[in-house]
């Protein structure tokens, strides 16, 4: 890593971070604190428009502050805009109402684009008809040592976006209206489950013993008690446990950790929504996931039917319910019930041309039919029910197919966006199943979900027949805001690591 000292080195500089570093200096030898702690504030620029009276006398002072978006110097007076989280207004900056030599030694030689002002004036209309503050006082608020991004292209490196995601939203209003809207999802979210009588709860992030999906964990060490942790995978086993202390209805809103791949629609954390509802199955959940994510589509775009990628996706209930074994036949002309081991499955699958992992087990097998065959031809809302009991640890047998289980997927956009089922209460069937996926795990599945005594320990005091769900909040965000990617969804999505010496080299250039 670079000496943290030289960071503000002369030659690790560009001519204008030279230049603006020549100007804090100049702040300072004028007296000026380019940082002060405080800074005064009656409206935000949002405010100060709304108060604006075009009938009225107009005499009352406004304080706003912001950042310094635009100057036009013209002689004696200038204009500028300045924006704060709210909006943006143009300031009209005159010499003879400022302190002596502010205006010729301060405002015009010592401010840059970007720098944060504070100004007081009344509100006035100019002879372009443009709303302004008329500028009586103004003080510095905080010196911008990077030039800004350019106005007119902003920042369009998508790696670059990612990384320093504070660029981005300086420069592209349209990636704060998205982070806005995501904010809308989550409590529209809130405010359904709320409706419903759900009670919100937290749930432990570090858990000596992780499970509720099939995925690898992250792994931590707490010194004092000498014990290895886990940042959760899932929610799951843990809100559980809540219906068996007699919670009904519970979800949690929150950070998931999987140490997995990054793709589009994968990132190593990520927030998700996980609901349980006792006295309820998968159809009832199944009726609630539709109900609800119509409901966020309303309340977030003014309608059930949005478009996303070029496609009208339309979220009105009720969805298509295909069962799973038919779709994959369809699809790929492969019954997997007729294949029951990996072997066969493997066989049958490279008879028709499909690679099939030689080290695959038989739920890998008929996931990779699901994901290549079917997944990405699921535009329109979809559930693929009743999965089959080897992929599905946590789910309830169906009364009629034993080696069936009574849980659904729902897709959109060709993608997994959420994962529900009916829930295991007999605590003999959850054990016997945790021992199937403790073997999985000791022939080399590092996915298969861990032997959890104390959740067993937790069943066996009685859970009622309980419907739960899981999806991820960040796939619906894509979806509302017609995105392709999870990262522009993510305000600091997961990237590799680079050397600093490398982004001081690109920043120069």
């Amino acid at each position: 890593m670079t000496d943290p000292q030289s960071l503000f080195a002369p030659e690790n500089l560009s001519d204008q971070e030279q230049s603006r570093i020549q100007k804090l200096d100049g702040l300072r030898a004028a007296g000026i604190d380019p940082y002060p702690a405080r800074v005064k504030r009656t409206h935000t620029i949002a405010e100060a428009r709304a108060s604006y009276d075009p009938e009225g006398s107009n005499e009352t002072v406004f304080s706003i502050v912001g950042r310094v978006k635009s100057i036009r110097v013209m002689g004696k007076a200038s204009f500028a805009d300045l924006e704060d989280g709210t909006g943006r207004l143009q300031i009209l900056v005159r010499r003879d109402t400022l302190p002596e030599g502010y205006y010729n030694e301060v405002w015009k030689k010592l401010i840059d684009l970007g720098d944060f002002i504070g100004v007081s004036g009344p509100l006035m209309i100019t002879k372009t008809g443009e709303l302004s503050v008329d500028v009586q006082e103004m003080e510095f608020v905080s010196k911008t040592l990077k030039p800004m991004p350019d106005k007119w292209h902003g920042v369009r490196d998508s790696e670059v976006r990612y990384r320093r995601r504070y660029v981005d939203l300086i420069a592209n209003e349209e990636v704060r209206e998205l982070f806005r809207k995501r904010a809308a999802i989550t409590r529209a979210l809130r405010d359904y489950m709320d409706g419903e009588g759900f009670l919100e709860v937290e749930t432990p992030i570090l858990q000596p013993i992780y499970g509720g999906a099939a995925a690898r964990p992250f792994v931590t060490h707490h010194n004092q008690l000498h014990q290895d942790l886990y940042l959760r995978i899932s929610f799951e086993l843990y809100l559980k446990r809540l219906i068996v202390g007699g919670f009904d209805k519970v979800y949690e809103i929150g950070r998931d950790f999987r140490n997995e791949g990054v793709s589009f629609k994968h990132n190593p954390e990520f927030t998700q929504l996980e609901f349980y509802e006792a006295y309820a199955d998968y159809a009832d959940v199944m009726r609630r996931t539709e109900e609800m994510v119509a409901h966020v589509a309303q309340q977030v775009t003014g309608s059930r039917v949005v478009t996303w990628q070029g496609h009208e996706i339309n979220f009105t209930p009720p969805w298509r319910r295909i069962p799973l074994r038919q779709a994959i036949l369809e699809a790929s002309d492969i019954d997997y019930e007729a294949f029951p081991t990996a072997d066969e499955l493997r066989a049958e699958m490279r008879r028709n041309g499909i690679d099939a992992s030689s080290d695959a087990q038989w739920g890998k097998l008929v996931d990779t039919l699901l994901s290549k065959f079917v997944e990405p031809h699921l535009i329109q809302p979809t559930f693929l029910i009743d999965y089959p009991k080897d992929v599905s640890p946590l789910a309830k047998s169906a009364a009629d197919n034993p080696l069936q289980v009574e849980r659904f997927e729902g897709f959109v956009g060709g993608f997994e966006l959420c994962n529900a089922f009916s829930e295991i209460n007999d605590p003999q069937d959850q054990l016997q199943r945790f021992i199937d996926e403790n073997y999985r795990a000791t022939h080399g599945d590092v996915e298969a979900h861990p032997i959890d005594v104390d959740y067993i320990e937790a069943l066996s005091f009685g859970m009622p027949p309980t419907g739960g769900f899981g999806m991820g909040i960040d796939r619906l965000a894509m979806l509302f805001t017609d995105r392709d990617t999870l990262r522009e969804v993510i305000l600091f999505p997961h990237l590799r690591e680079i050397r600093h010496e490398e982004e001081i080299e690109t920043e120069k250039e």
